[in-house]
């Protein structure tokens, strides 16, 4: 008896431990501001082949002229993904497609994109592709930014 109220101890408070430690890292990269929601599909098929799968729910990030993607489910302290302005291309937007709109947020927009030769799809609320769209239109001058 004293055994199991020991490990069901040990247990809640590794559950409690992981729960203050993702809330810690989200909070940490938070910080510095210019972060919005946003769920990456990363190598993403082509119009229509794809359905709701291979999306990843995350927080980006602006740093300079880099945007910087993290999971939201990870321990790492290290962006999952970093998309540099200069070489992303903007391919189109739509709204979210059959199984897409259950494996993205409700207000989701979906921003496809090329990154060095990678099709990826981009996720996000209206305001966020707002800032997202200017902050690529914003590049420094000599930089070439596509914006479609």
């Amino acid at each position: 008896m004293v055994l199991a109220l020991t490990v069901c101890g040990i247990v809640v408070a590794l559950v409690v431990i992981g729960l203050f430690v993702f809330g810690l890292r989200r909070r940490l990269i938070q910080r510095s501001g210019g972060t919005f929601d946003c769920s990456l599909r990363w190598d993403a098929p082509k119009e229509g082949d794809g359905g709701g799968k291979g999306w990843s729910y995350g927080v980006a990030r602006y740093n300079g002229d880099r945007v910087e993607w993290y999971r939201v489910f990870s321990y790492s302290p290290r962006p999952r993904r970093v998309l540099e302005r200069s070489a992303i291309e903007v391919a189109g937007r739509r709204v979210p497609d059959g199984e897409e709109e259950l494996a993205l947020l409700s207000d989701a927009v979906v921003l496809a994109c090329l990154h060095r030769g990678t099709r990826l799809e981009l996720a996000m609320s209206e305001d966020a592709l707002t800032g997202f769209l200017a902050w690529l239109e914003a590049a420094p001058p000599g930089q070439r930014v596509n914006v479609g």
